[in-house]
């Protein structure tokens, strides 16, 4: 059963390594991202399952002790999801769980078995919500790490150009986060989403699919749109 998520987004530029000068522009992101993952902690879960937007298709399973990096941003920095469990998966993280892996570091990594799961970005809703269920039955009390970013359109210096629609859907996102409507998660629709290059659209969707049922509250922690791209932190417990 679920009893508590986080919800974080996943820029590479949350590493101070990456975003090297601009790193103070994203210091109020990170200190979100801890008091969220410090919700988690709390919770005392069995299992921690860290989910993410991936380029695989379907949903891609990472288990504990799987690397990754960010030498592709050009920086010397190397991370690891959980434990060392003495073995070395032959795949890498991607960057979204690579981000998360990172923010578990920083936050002196929870003392609880991690897995990750990578979510194809174009996965329907549907199938979305039936591995949040799956995810959910895995433990008696299950953490759910959620990362994935709003829309990359809200602003004309933004990744995806100015959109009008970008600022009504993040807030749309941003309410249901607050209020722990899974149903709006679930309405969000799959090509809306990828118009706006809303990253974060199936991560949601499996975070909806794993908490139904499990009564829990949200709080909204963190929404800014530095970049022109809507970050968003939030806490269901």
């Amino acid at each position: 059963m679920l009893v508590a998520a986080a919800v974080c987004p996943c820029p590479p530029l949350l590493v101070p390594e990456v975003a090297a000068g601009a790193a103070p522009e994203m210091d109020a992101a990170r200190a979100a991202c801890g008091q969220a993952l410090g919700v988690l902690a709390a919770a005392r879960p069995d299992l921690l399952v860290v989910v993410g937007p991936a380029g695989q298709p379907g949903c891609t399973s990472y288990p504990e002790g799987t690397r990754g990096s960010f030498r592709g941003f050009g920086v010397d920095v190397d991370v690891r999801l959980g434990r060392d469990t003495g073995t070395v998966p032959g795949q890498e993280l991607p960057p979204s769980l690579a981000v998360a892996a990172w923010l578990l570091e920083q936050a002196g990594r929870l003392d609880v078995p991690v897995e990750g799961i990578g979510v194809e970005e174009l996965l329907e809703p549907e199938r979305c919500a039936a591995a949040g269920r799956d995810i959910a039955r895995r433990a008696g009390r299950v953490a759910l790490l959620v990362m994935g970013d709003a829309s990359a359109c809200r602003s004309v210096k933004a990744p995806g150009y100015l959109d009008e629609r970008a600022e009504p859907f993040d807030a749309e996102v941003a309410r249901a986060l607050e209020e722990a409507d899974t149903a709006a998660l679930l309405a969000l629709g799959t090509e809306p989403a990828h118009g706006l290059k809303a990253a974060g659209r199936a991560p949601w969707q499996v975070l909806a699919g794993a908490a139904e049922g499990a009564g829990l509250r949200g709080e909204l922690l963190y929404d800014d749109a530095p970049y022109g791209v809507g970050y968003l932190v939030a806490t269901w417990s």
